[in-house]
């Protein structure tokens, strides 16, 4: 059974008599991949500096591995690293003094556990280089390594591939799946890069004005959003959609959508056959998590 390391249990938050957030409430349990996304404005960021303890909170909890970050803040934080969408390095320093500078901060960090970080983001080649030399993503790379430097078991990235090239994008991709499965760390993710997300999350949670519209699993989200729609490959699709009637729409000559449930399906193929339709096959349609998003927060726009 997974254990639960963060926890936010209907958060509010308030500037001055605005209401930015309503009642969020979300979780990460270990080897998580969570996608959090919403329109800009929606109180992504804001839900992010309140389990980092940057913000006050209005109302709410949040519990980060059991402990309150409003009661126990040393505790709850003691094992959590961030980056806040641009990580913090000094350019004429090396990779490595960037890490070893970082390593002052926390007790039991040493020299072997650097260079096993330097290996988990694949800067072995080059850590010892100044930062300036570096890529983006190569700096992206190097800002996870400080974050994972005491071994924290939850990892919080608000746009992380903000200006990477698609390189750098899929190294940190890999690097981000490598730490769930391998280090069985929970990692809380905001980005609008939504077919990104859907490569790599295995869990959504979508919010819109503040409010929570949709939080699961990544597949059950994009499948829900579906609604039962079927998409059949037919010789005829005018054809079949005049048999079908209003339930259905074509979607070029030999495809159509066909809006039913599951059950109806077998009745609505006997149907067209008896018609001499000729049918290819059929399949559900899974919507892609950006067409899931849009038909869950009508898109990128904030009331």
């Amino acid at each position: 059974m997974q254990n639960t390391i963060l926890k936010c249990e209907n958060l509010h938050k308030n500037f001055r008599k605005k209401e930015i957030l309503k009642g969020v409430s979300l979780k990460v349990q270990e080897g998580d991949i969570l996608g959090f996304i919403g329109p800009n404005g929606a109180g992504k960021t804001t839900t992010i500096k309140l389990i980092l303890g940057l913000q006050k909170i209005s109302s709410g909890k949040v519990y980060i591995n059991g402990h309150s970050i409003e009661k126990d803040f040393e505790k709850a934080i003691s094992k959590v690293g961030a980056i806040i969408e641009n990580p913090d390095l000094y350019m004429y320093m090396s990779g490595y003094d960037n890490l070893k500078l970082i390593s002052n901060l926390y007790p039991n960090v040493d020299s072997k556990r650097i260079d096993e970080v330097v290996k988990l983001v694949g800067l072995e080649n080059r850590i010892n280089d100044k930062v300036s030399k570096y890529s983006l993503g190569m700096r992206q790379r190097l800002g996870v390594a400080q974050a994972i430097l005491h071994k924290p078991n939850l990892l919080i990235l608000d746009e992380p591939t903000n200006g990477l090239d698609p390189e750098g994008i899929k190294d940190l991709r890999n690097l981000l799946v490598k730490l769930a499965k391998k280090e069985n760390m929970g990692i809380l993710i905001s980005s609008h890069n939504l077919s990104e997300l859907e490569s790599f999350c295995n869990k959504v949670c979508i919010i819109k004005n503040g409010i929570v519209v949709e939080s699961s699993d990544l597949d059950k989200v994009k499948k829900d959003a579906s609604e039962g729609n079927y998409i059949l490959e037919v010789d005829d699709a005018k054809k079949a959609r005049i048999i079908i009637g209003d339930m259905s729409e074509a979607q070029d000559r030999t495809h159509l959508i066909v809006h039913s449930d599951k059950e109806n399906i077998p009745f609505i193929v006997k149907k067209l056959v008896l018609q001499d339709i000729n049918i290819y096959s059929v399949r559900e349609e899974v919507l892609s998590l950006e067409d899931a998003f849009f038909k869950k927060t009508g898109g990128n726009v904030i009331d």
